[in-house]
C-alpha cells in the first residue's frame, strides 16, 4: 500500500477550504491569555446569553431600554419599551433577585416621553 500524500494539501487543492467561515479574516489575538472556556463564552455571546447575576442583568436591560428610547421612532414605541422594563423592575422590587442590591426604580413615563420629544424637536417647534 502506497502512503498517501499530505491530506491538508490535497483538501486545499480540491477547494475544500474555500467555503469555511472566517476565510480571509484575521486570526484572533494569540497574545491574549488562554481561556479554557473560550468556546462557551463565544456560544453565549452568539446566543445572546448572559452570565451576569439577575440583578446586574436587569440593570443592563434598563440601560439598554434607556438607549432604545432615544432611538424610538414613535411615542407608542417609547411607551412599549418603558412598559416592558418597568414591569420587570416592579417584579424585581417585589421579589429581589439574587446578586447585588437592586438600585433601580421604574422609569417615569411622562418625564421620559418629554425627554424623547425634546430630543426629536430641540427647538420646541
Amino acid at each position: 500500500m502506497r502512503p498517501s500524500g499530505n491530506p491538508l494539501r490535497e483538501a486545499s487543492e480540491r477547494g475544500d477550504f474555500r467555503k469555511l467561515a472566517g476565510l480571509g479574516k484575521p486570526l484572533p489575538n494569540d497574545a491574549a491569555p488562554y481561556d479554557e472556556l473560550w468556546w462557551i463564552k463565544q456560544k453565549m455571546h452568539r446566543e445572546g446569553m448572559s452570565a451576569l447575576p439577575p440583578a446586574l442583568q436587569l440593570c443592563k436591560e434598563a440601560e439598554d431600554a434607556a438607549a432604545a428610547v432615544l432611538e424610538a421612532a414613535s411615542e407608542s414605541q417609547v411607551r412599549r419599551i418603558l412598559g416592558e422594563i418597568n414591569t420587570k423592575i416592579a417584579e424585581a422590587l417585589r421579589r429581589p433577585p439574587a446578586g447585588p442590591p437592586l438600585n433601580l426604580t421604574p422609569f417615569d413615563l411622562d418625564a421620559e416621553l418629554a425627554r424623547w420629544r425634546e430630543a426629536r424637536d430641540p427647538k420646541g417647534a
